[in-house]
C-alpha cells in the first residue's frame, strides 16, 4: 500500500502568513502524525479536531501497521513523528518498552474503559477504538463454488476452502499479526501453529494490508476474506454481496492507540491531540465505523456489525503478543511468507 499524505488545518492563517499580514495571532504548529487509520477516514478526523484546534495543522504519515511500526522503530534515534494517533496498543507497547514514547494523562483519561489506557501511570498510550478479527464471505463466490457458510476458524481449515481464502501478511498488517496472536492463544501454541499449518495449504495468497483482503472478497476477486469488522461492514453496506462471519471460538482484536513520541519539540499541541483523542466528541466519530470505543458508554450500534462482537472478544494479552511479536513474525515468515503477494 502507498503512503498517503494529507494536511488539515486553517487555510485563512495560513494564506495571511503567507502574504506577511500579521493576524495578532501565532503561527499555527504543523504536527507531524503518524497513523494506520484507514485512509478515506483520515480528511474527517483533520477536520473534526481542526473545529475545536484551528490553530494545529495535522500533518498525515499514513500506512499499514506494520510499516508504520518498523518506520518508527528506524526513526528512533532521531524521530520524525510528533504523535501517533491511530496505531495498534501492541505496536505501542513494543515502543513503550524501547522508552520511545512520553508518557502523559490526557484529560477525560478516566472515562476510558481500564482496558483502553497503559497500565503505567501515567499512561505511555491511551486507546480509541479496537477492531476485531472477522472473516467476510461473498456469497455469490461462495454459491458458484459450492463452498458452505463457515461458522468458526477450524472450518476454514476444511479441503472445501482450498485456494479460496486470502488474509494478511503478519508483517505488514497490524489485523494479520492480531490474527495469528490470538490464534496462539485460543489454540496453544503447538495446536495454533498446526492450525496455521492447515490453513496455508488453503490460503491463496496473502495480503500487506489489513483490509484488502475483505476489499477483495467485495469485489469476487476470493470467495473469503480473513480481515476485520469494519471493513466487512463498510463493504456491505456499498452493496457488496458479503456475510460477515465472527468465529465460534472467539475474535482477535487490538486498540488503535494515540501516543505522544518522546523528544517532540511540538508537545504542547501533541497533548493537545492527546487530549482531543480521548474526548466524547472523539469517541463519538469513532462509533461511526466502530462498534466497540474507548468510552463503551457512548457507543450507539453500527450498521452491518454483528450483534455478537463484544462478548466474542477474547481475553487478549497484548502485553505477550508485544514482547513475543519478534518471535511470532519470524516464525510466520519462515513457515508461510511464500504465498505472500509481492510488495508494493
Amino acid at each position: 500500500m502507498k503512503k498517503s499524505f494529507y494536511r488539515g488545518g486553517s487555510v485563512i492563517a495560513g494564506a495571511l502568513l503567507a502574504m506577511g499580514i500579521a493576524t495578532g495571532a501565532s503561527a499555527a504548529t504543523d504536527l507531524m502524525v503518524y497513523t494506520a487509520v484507514e485512509a478515506e477516514d483520515l480528511k474527517k478526523y483533520a477536520a473534526r479536531f481542526n473545529e475545536d484546534h484551528p490553530d494545529i495543522n495535522i500533518n498525515w504519515v499514513r500506512d499499514s501497521t506494520g510499516i508504520v511500526t518498523a518506520k518508527l522503530l528506524a526513526e528512533k534515534a532521531n524521530p520524525r513523528a510528533d504523535i501517533v494517533w491511530g496505531l495498534a496498543a501492541t505496536s505501542l507497547l513494543l515502543m513503550k518498552g524501547e522508552g520511545m514514547l512520553e508518557p502523559y494523562a490526557p484529560a477525560g483519561l478516566d472515562a476510558l474503559d481500564p482496558k483502553f489506557r497503559d497500565k503505567s501511570s501515567p499512561p505511555a498510550w491511551t486507546g480509541m477504538d479496537a477492531w476485531v478479527a472477522a472473516i467476510c464471505v461473498n456469497t455469490v463466490e461462495a454459491d458458484k463454488n459450492s463452498l458452505p457458510m463457515p461458522s468458526s476458524w477450524q472450518d476454514l481449515t476444511k479441503p472445501v476452502y482450498k485456494g479460496h481464502i486470502a488474509m494478511p501478511n503478519p508483517n505488514s498488517s497490524g489485523t494479520g499479526f492480531l490474527d495469528v496472536s490470538s490464534w496462539l492463544q485460543l489454540f496453544g501454541e503447538e495446536g495454533g501453529w498446526a492450525f496455521m499449518d492447515k490453513l496455508h495449504q488453503n490460503i491463496g495468497h496473502y495480503t500487506h494490508s489489513g483490509s484488502k483482503p475483505c476489499k477483495q472478497a467485495a469485489r469476487g476477486e476470493v470467495a473469503i476474506g480473513v480481515s476485520f469488522a469494519f471493513r466487512g461492514a463498510k463493504s456491505k453496506a456499498s452493496g457488496a454481496p458479503l456475510e460477515v462471519i465472527i468465529p465460534s471460538e472467539g475474535i482477535g482484536w487490538d486498540m488503535e492507540a494515540t501516543a505522544i513520541i518522546k523528544g517532540t519539540k511540538n508537545l504542547d499541541a501533541a497533548k493537545t491531540l492527546a487530549d482531543w483523542s480521548v474526548s466524547e466528541k472523539a469517541n463519538k466519530m469513532y462509533n461511526e465505523g466502530y462498534a466497540v470505543i474507548g468510552i463503551q458508554s457512548l457507543a450507539k450500534p453500527v450498521e452491518h456489525f454483528p450483534d455478537n462482537i463484544p462478548e466474542s472478544m477474547i481475553d487478549n494479552d497484548f502485553e505477550w503478543a508485544a514482547s513475543n511479536r519478534k518471535r511470532i513474525l519470524a516464525e510466520w515468515q519462515k513457515r508461510y511468507d511464500s504465498k505472500s503477494e509481492p510488495k508494493s
